[in-house]
């Protein structure tokens, strides 16, 4: 039996989950973490998981993304 962590207890998001966490679109957070200053992008090989805290603190600082 496997058991479903919740979105707000997960430290790495996938893209899917970051859109739903975040309300930001899975193409708008593909662009963001394409970009080499990204903070929130953790690569795992050619994975691409979003730090969940760190993407807080961006969109806390953020005026428009």
């Amino acid at each position: 039996m496997r058991k479903e962590v919740p979105i707000w207890e997960k430290s790495n998001l996938t893209l899917e989950e970051a859109a739903v966490y975040s309300g930001i679109g899975i193409n708008k957070l593909r662009k963001m973490t394409d970009r080499e200053d990204c903070t929130f992008v953790l690569w795992i090989g050619t994975k691409r998981l979003i730090k969940r805290r760190k993407l807080d603190e961006y969109v806390e600082k953020a005026y428009s993304i």
